[in-house]
């Protein structure tokens, strides 16, 4: 099973859409939330190219990007591949 993973933080609206936009397709996905860990958001920022906003999504491990990126792979249809579900 694909597994995704969705950093976030509470007053984001781009990770509630993300999270909307997992849930119409009927992906699990598994939150973390970085409001009260500033050094693991700062480790996932170093790891990942300096990318500092959120959400940050994975799909199995690989990073994405945030909303903006899973919703164009999404409406190019190469969200449902990433995700098994093709």
């Amino acid at each position: 099973m694909t597994k995704v993973l969705i950093y976030t933080t509470t007053v984001c609206p781009y990770c509630n859409a993300a999270k909307n936009l997992f849930k119409s397709l009927n992906v699990e996905y598994e939150e973390i939330n970085l409001d009260s860990d500033s050094d693991l958001r700062a480790k996932l920022s170093a790891e990942n190219n300096g990318w500092r906003t959120v959400p940050m999504i994975f799909i199995d491990g690989k990073f994405i990007g945030g909303f903006d990126d899973a919703n164009k792979l999404h409406k190019e249809g190469k969200l449902l591949n990433l995700l098994g579900k093709n």
